[in-house]
């Protein structure tokens, strides 16, 4: 496996850098899934994309976008082949880890203001505490009003935190395990300590100014943050990383990164003869459970709806093109780590800077979980990338039995398509800033692409 950076020599270069200010700006923008979605739909606007609504019948050429309560999209180039043979996809989950807000979540002890909280996907508590954090989403009114929340990334906004004990006082903390360490019910975040004068008898005096605030502001009460969905996220935009600016650092690489990839891989081709698809879907980091999640009948839906209004709904049919789609499902993989190198296997790991990564399987112990993608059906990916000069390389999620992890993979997997996770190494996975290298991040736009327009 060679550098993928001895490819891009003098202008060629600028081609990389300039694709990952592109994902930065997005990467930024789209700190919730909601964001991920609006961002995803804007970009496919304005490459041409429709709402599949202002489509009455479909031709080959038509580009078309589903949304999934606003937490998912699916799009479609229409290609020249009868889309029964089959479509190729790419299925990428736009979620990452965070910390939830909970339903009621305000309260104040001794003049300080917290918001309650549970934190969401696997994460190491620890990294998640004395940072800046934001807190973005969205709260839902009884009349139906939607009012957007987005405090803590503008230069002029306030932050919000999670504390941790001083090190002067952590004799006992610091005999914990990393597990234990901060504990989950501990990850309340400090918004507020100044007080409402208006009663010298009021009992939270600074919980009342803070829902004073709120309501002039959003115009919300207390009442209304059991039907919200508030997130706790890391603040700051994503940035260059290193002296010679070859790595991003930002928050949510796992899994936008392939999300923003894979996006435009499908606004950048041109009719394909295989109908293209691009998945963004919700909930992964949970299990991809609920009606967001890929396991919902979103993704069947939109097939279902696509040949109908292309004159070729059955549901066996349905079935045939399912059985006969390709797809790669776009997640990230473990980038090794000179200061941990201990938990690789050192053939089978994956490095900045040697292109788009392949996991045959992910999963953990003896496999359990995974998808584990065919013989046939890797050499058929490895020719595309090699006829389209990509550069890859192929891991597993550490040694055996060190850990492990998943990916939508099997899901599509169970509908009896051939798939195969493909997607971007990353340093410091589900910590608040993860780390990717640039020419990475290209190699995947390009291998993304490749399969849309070339695989049969």
């Amino acid at each position: 496996m060679e550098n993928a950076w001895k490819k891009y020599q003098g202008e060629a270069l600028k081609e990389v850098m300039d694709f990952s200010e592109g994902y930065k700006t997005y990467l930024t923008a789209s700190k919730t899934e909601r964001e991920a979605t609006l961002e995803a739909v804007a970009l496919a606007k304005a490459a041409g994309f429709k709402s599949i609504d202002e489509y009455d019948t479909l031709k080959s050429g038509d580009k078309v976008y589903f949304v999934n309560r606003d937490k998912g999209v699916c799009l479609y180039v229409i290609g020249n082949e009868d889309i029964v043979k089959g479509i190729n996809i790419l299925g990428a989950h736009i979620d990452s880890p965070r910390v939830d807000i909970k339903q009621h979540p305000l309260y104040e002890d001794n003049g300080l203001v917290l918001l309650d909280t549970h934190y969401y996907g696997g994460v190491k508590k620890y990294q998640w505490v004395a940072h800046p954090m934001a807190l973005h989403g969205v709260v839902c009114k009884k009349d139906g009003t939607k009012v957007d929340v987005k405090i803590g990334d503008d230069p002029s906004d306030p932050v919000i935190g999670i504390s941790d004990l001083l090190i002067h006082l952590a004799k006992d903390q610091m005999k914990k395990t990393a597990g234990e360490v901060i504990e989950g019910e501990d990850m309340n975040a400090l918004i507020a300590s100044i007080p409402s004068f208006d009663d010298e008898d009021e009992k939270e005096p600074v919980k009342k100014n803070v829902l004073k605030l709120l309501k002039e502001k959003y115009d919300i009460e207390e009442d209304d943050f059991v039907s919200a969905e508030l997130s706790i996220v890391p603040a700051g935009a994503a940035r260059d990383l290193g002296l010679d600016r070859s790595m991003v650092m930002g928050y949510g690489h796992d899994d936008r990164i392939c999300g923003y990839t894979s996006l435009k891989a499908i606004l950048d081709i041109d009719t394909p003869e295989r109908t293209a698809c691009c998945i963004l879907v919700d909930k992964e980091e949970v299990g991809s459970q609920g009606n967001t999640g890929m396991q919902s009948r979103f993704f069947e839906n939109t097939i279902a709806e696509i040949l109908a209004k292309a004159g070729k709904y059955s549901e066996l049919e349905l079935r045939r093109l399912l059985s006969s789609s390709r797809m790669l499902s776009s997640d990230v993989g473990a980038a090794y780590d000179p200061n941990y190198p201990g938990v690789n296997e050192m053939k089978n790991t994956a490095f900045f800077g040697k292109g788009l990564v392949f996991m045959k399987y992910t999963g953990s112990r003896g496999k359990s979980g995974c998808n584990d993608a065919n013989a046939e059906y890797i050499a058929k990916v490895r020719r595309v990338m090699d006829d389209n000069d990509v550069a890859y390389q192929t891991c597993e999620l550490g040694k055996v039995e060190q850990g492990g992890g998943g990916t939508i993979a099997y899901i599509l997997a169970n509908m009896n398509m051939d798939v195969i996770d493909a997607g971007i190494a990353v340093q410091n996975m589900h910590a608040c800033y993860e780390v990717a290298s640039k020419v990475d991040i290209y190699e995947a736009y390009r291998g993304y692409k490749a399969f849309l327009k070339d695989m049969d």
